[in-house]
């Protein structure tokens, strides 16, 4: 159920507003130097506050080890990482219980686990989990040696201009969406399965686990159905793989093809947006107008490029160990 992974795998855990959250890594190998610092440059990037458009809680984020780490080496057994909640407004939720946020799980969260889901800040449901991811990456990166991960944002609001995107959302007085772009260049040819464990699909399962993800498209993506054959196939030039076009993304068959590794996530906007909405009120059973409180991002997307690096470093590290490309590393 909160399980990602066959070789390098993790779990997550923790609420927005409990008292930490986390995660455990299984799988990684012993004698990998780690110390908290190198964690914290990604860490840093992930955090709200920081750059124009993103919430303003501040929590500072400092990963706590709990198990799995000794000397500053890796032990070899499941490594627990926790982060502690201090920066909570809690009571911001309690006020607007009664009325399910549109955009938010608060409604299917109550359907599923009957009223005994944590709601504060979404409970389980929220971003803040993505720290754990985060930190799960950053470990993953250590293991990828010679491979560059690199996502960056690429549109707000439907504009390339970034800046010109998110002006357009504070003049609204409304959240935006975004498109993020991931390239990762150094990706030795065949990793992947045909069908169900294709490096799409992996990769896939794991970006939609990103809150607010609402679609993924590989190299040339969905305008490759408006696109002739002839246009769509990359040629192969020598020897090593190399194709005069990337239409493929870097991925043929499940299976990687050794060139850059290319892919888009779009970003939908922040459920929680500043103007006024009506809704349900699950007490009344009446739709009423409402403004949701609280500290939110204008645009979530803006912090969505290190979480993408993160789970992209996540499943490229599985599927390495699967094939035995990763040595042992003392």
């Amino acid at each position: 159920m909160n399980k990602f992974g066959r070789l390098f795998s993790i779990s997550i855990f923790g609420e927005s507003h409990g008292e930490s959250v986390g995660v455990t890594i299984d799988g990684c190998p012993a004698g990998l130097s780690l110390t908290p610092e190198d964690l914290l440059p990604d860490l840093e990037r992930r955090k709200g506050g920081t750059q124009k458009g993103t919430t303003p809680r501040q929590e500072s984020d400092y990963p706590i080890f709990k198990s799995g780490l000794f000397n500053g080496k890796t032990t070899g057994f499941p490594v627990t990482i926790l982060f502690e909640n201090n920066n909570t407004r809690s009571e911001d939720y309690n006020k607007q219980r009664s009325i399910p946020r549109p955009g938010h799980a608060d409604w299917v969260a109550h359907q599923k686990f009957g009223g005994y889901e944590d709601y504060r800040g979404g409970g389980h449901f929220s971003a803040r989990l993505t720290t754990g991811l985060v930190a799960a990456g950053a470990i993953a990166r250590k293991l990828l040696e010679g491979i560059s991960i690199r996502a960056a944002v690429t549109a707000i609001g439907g504009e390339t201009d970034t800046e010109k995107g998110l002006q357009k959302a504070i003049e609204a007085k409304d959240s935006v969406g975004g498109i993020v772009e991931c390239r990762v260049n150094g990706l030795p040819a065949g990793l992947g399965e045909p069908y169900f464990d294709s490096l799409e699909s992996a990769l896939a399962h794991l970006l939609f686990a990103i809150p607010a993800v609402r679609g993924v498209e590989f190299g040339t993506g969905f305008a490759a159905a408006a696109m002739f054959g002839i246009e769509h196939n990359d040629a192969i030039e020598d020897m090593s793989g190399k194709t005069r076009t990337n239409h493929a993304g870097g991925v043929v068959g499940g299976i990687s093809n050794g060139n850059e590794l290319v892919f888009r996530l779009a970003v939908k906007p922040t459920s929680s947006t500043p103007k006024e909405q009506n809704s349900l009120n699950w007490d009344t059973g009446k739709t009423e107008n409402f403004s949701v409180k609280g500290r939110h991002d204008l645009c979530v997307a803006l912090r969505a490029p290190v979480i993408v690096e993160a789970v992209t470093a996540i499943v490229i590290a599985d599927f390495m160990l699967l094939e035995q490309k990763i040595k042992r590393v003392l």
